[in-house]
């Protein structure tokens, strides 16, 4: 490959229709021209491709904030991203005519000083792509990735004027892709909703990692995240921890109950606990017994209560008490057996976590880091996430204690331990045949085997 003699042909004015002042065109002037286009044209590759990533990376409900605020620019980015169809069109429509036209400009340029066509093609398209991979997309979209708010505010006015200089071809391409859209069954719309429950807890777990939350806080909120999926029989009080009086108890009896109990409230019942007929407030018991107000019978003072399935979802459940103003219900079953009761302060304490009252004990103690005494009601899933384990949560139960039961097959004893894929519960105390508290050890055993599952995946595959 030779290059061409540096004498350019030089266009006389006789050519130029006798225009006597006109400028010699010569082979240099072109290449100033084609260099000077080159780099317009890579400055607005970078400018559509740093566009796209602030635009697309800019969370709608900021941008809703941007514009409450009154910061410039921000009604033309609500706008754009009002549409995200047609932003992204306008986005690739731009950035591929400028990238088109530079490779073009570029080859031409490369063969008026090389002869061999293919060599220019080749050293032209070397050439561009290196300058577009650096100068008009590496670059620009890693200065938009560190300030998205603040380019996409600055860039978003310029890029309505290049819809609408662009304007006939947006259009067509954006009828075209989502025509292609329809006929391949994908969907047009861009963007998802405005912020999903997924995002919203990895940005609470990596609000903690970088210190801007306190753990306790984090759990907090992971536990609201989860309420909306719990049920009643999870949250309630067994019937087995049940404290109710009869219908036909004196006032005193329930006054007692109610003491004895420690509970403000406790249902009324009226043969057994399958027949719950209400409530009573230990202070309407004390007005009507110490100040003569109102009944002298229990049965006058007992208020209405809920009868709710066991599956009943806790976040509905929640909104119906406070519609209702009831502080206690009743869980049944599918036959409408009593399966327990559930109280308002059951419901707070599955968001804020356990209010104990009094000498009650902790549902958790830890002994070492991998080694915690646990309650036996204590649900499945707060022992995993207490202590990062993964036991099984079946149909048949929830509880710590219903899982031994579940996995001994029946009845166990004090001092008994059984050993579910290197977690070791031994039970250290049972009322009668109710397990009262276990100790849980997570073994090296559990560990060894979390790692070595992928390993045999990988065999398996090889």
């Amino acid at each position: 490959m030779g290059l061409s003699p540096v004498h350019a042909p030089v266009v006389s004015p006789a050519q130029l229709g006798g225009l006597s002042n006109a400028v010699p065109i010569t082979e240099t002037t072109i290449a100033v021209g084609g260099a000077l286009a080159i780099v317009i044209l890579i400055a607005l590759s970078g400018f559509f491709s740093s566009s796209e990533i602030a635009m697309f990376s800019l969370a709608s409900h900021r941008v809703d904030h941007l514009v409450e605020q009154g910061r410039r620019g921000a009604e033309a980015v609500a706008e754009l991203k009002s549409d995200p169809h047609r932003l992204l069109v306008t986005i690739l429509v731009g950035n591929n005519l400028v990238n088109i036209a530079m490779s073009s400009i570029a080859t031409a340029l490369v063969g008026i000083y090389v002869d061999n066509a293919g060599a220019a093609v080749l050293i032209s398209t070397f050439g561009i792509t290196s300058l577009v991979l650096l100068f008009g997309e590496s670059a620009p979209k890693s200065y938009a990735v560190e300030n998205t708010e603040s380019w996409a505010l600055r860039i978003a006015r310029p890029l309505q004027l290049s819809e609408y200089v662009l304007l006939p071809l947006v259009v067509t391409f954006d009828y075209l892709t989502r025509l292609v859209n329809k006929v391949t069954g994908g969907r047009s719309a861009i963007e998802t909703s405005y912020v999903t429950r997924d995002e919203i807890q990895n940005m609470i777990q990596t609000g903690e990692r970088e210190g801007v939350i306190e753990e306790e806080e984090r759990e907090m909120l992971d536990r609201i995240f989860r309420f909306n999926k719990t049920i009643a029989k999870e949250v309630m009080t067994p019937r087995l921890d049940v404290n109710a009086v009869p219908k036909d108890a004196s006032i005193d009896e329930a006054i007692e109950t109610c003491v004895q109990a420690d509970h403000e409230r406790v249902p009324v019942y009226e043969g057994n606990l399958d027949n719950i007929i209400g409530v009573v407030n230990i202070r309407d018991l004390v007005r009507a017994r110490y100040y003569g107000e109102g009944e002298t019978e229990l049965a006058g003072v007992v208020q209405p209560t809920l009868h709710v399935p066991e599956s009943k979802n806790a976040d509905e459940l929640l909104e119906e008490m406070q519609e209702t103003r009831m502080q206690m219900v009743v869980v049944i079953d599918e036959f409408g057996t009593t399966e327990g009761i559930l109280t308002l302060e059951d419901m707070v304490e599955e968001i804020v976590g356990e209010i104990l009252e009094g000498d009650e004990e902790e549902p958790f103690e830890f002994v070492d880091d991998n080694t915690v005494l646990v309650r036996g009601e204590v649900n499945i899933d707060e022992v995993n996430e207490v202590l990062g384990i993964d036991l099984p949560e079946g149909q048949e139960f929830e509880t710590l204690a219903g899982f031994v039961f579940n996995m001994a097959g029946r009845l166990v004893e004090e001092g008994e331990e059984i050993d579910y894929e290197g977690v070791k519960i031994r039970i250290e105390e049972v009322d009668n045949t109710r397990i009262m508290r276990a100790r849980v050890t997570v073994t090296d055993a559990y560990f060894d085997d979390d790692t070595e599952e992928p390993e045999a995946g990988a065999e398996a595959e090889n």
